[in-house]
């Protein structure tokens, strides 16, 4: 079968690579490469898709359905596997084979149309909270420690793109130097050092049948757990802006998340306005105007 990528990450991959990205032009290639290589049967490739990665239906040698993920290097596939094999099936998605190539995963194959951002608002976010919750343990040790970045590592490198951004773009300066300000108060003094998934919302968490809800996608670091809540927090932020009562609902999310899951609610307001502003800015950048509006209007409600 023909291996096209979606436009999703098409899209999502040339903002990252503006001067052109040869693993995306390889990518058809090294996907039936690898579906040779391991003996696997491809039914479809999964549209939308994600922004960061080729995912292909696939089923085994045995006739078992799985998931074959293709990632390039700056997208961190070795440090999504080394997460997923030390999480073992506890909350995320299982690892079914250690080694299909360079860039490649094997997954066990969930209900990818099926998210819990599908349930009620109240309940996709409750559910989602408790998925979470069973990622936080301890990071390995020895090698595979060095799989993954800190909190202070990941964010050090979008504070640097975030003060040149201020730099040219008066409009965003205040926010920058809110969010800025608040990270460094953060990592003055963190509570916790533990592994999280690191770009964790509703639309991460797909429903499976050796549990109703797992895990999937991460982009792991090791940090406190704050940083990981921080995302799920504006989590349909479209709804949010547009509602009257947008910034209180959100101050009210904020509460909820916090005591849930035993998480000190100044942190988790600090690392939500950093991570928005993060966000808003970079979308700002590469020219996706409105969900940039969307992002920096949620942040001056923080």
């Amino acid at each position: 079968m023909a291996f096209e990528p979606p436009q999703r990450l098409v899209r999502a991959l040339g903002e990252t690579a503006p001067d052109g990205d040869d693993w995306l032009e390889k990518l058809p290639e090294i996907a039936g490469q690898v579906v040779a290589a391991g003996e696997l049967t491809a039914e479809r490739v999964q549209v939308p898709g994600g922004r960061s990665s080729l995912v292909v239906l696939v089923r085994t040698s045995d006739g078992t359905p799985a998931v074959l993920k293709l990632a390039p290097p700056r997208a961190r596939p070795e440090s999504e596997r080394a997460a997923l094999a030390h999480w073992a099936g506890r909350g995320a998605v299982q690892l079914l084979t250690a080694d299909v190539g360079e860039g490649a995963l094997l997954l066990e194959r969930l209900h990818p149309d099926v998210s819990v951002r599908s349930l009620p608002e109240a309940r996709a976010l409750l559910e989602a909270a408790g998925t979470l919750r069973r990622l936080w343990v301890e990071p390995p040790a020895g090698e595979l420690a060095h799989c993954f970045e800190t909190v202070e590592e990941r964010t050090g490198r979008q504070a640097g793109a975030m003060r040149t951004s201020a730099r040219t773009d008066d409009e965003v300066a205040p926010l920058v130097d809110a969010a800025l300000a608040a990270r460094e108060e953060l990592l003055a003094a963190p509570p916790e050092r533990l592994l999280l998934h690191g770009t964790f919302r509703q639309s991460k968490v797909l429903a499976g049948d050796r549990m109703p809800w797992l895990a999937v996608g991460p982009d792991p670091v090791v940090g406190e757990t704050a940083f990981d809540l921080a995302r799920l927090v504006r989590d349909r932020v479209e709804d949010l802006i547009a509602s009257p009562s947008g910034a209180a609902t959100t101050r009210r999310r904020i509460k909820r998340l916090a005591e849930s899951l035993e998480v000190d609610r100044d942190r988790l307001r600090g690392w939500t306005l950093f991570r928005a502003v993060e966000s808003g800015v970079r979308a700002r950048r590469v020219g996706r105007r409105k969900d940039a509006e969307l992002l920096l209007e949620f942040a001056s409600w923080l």
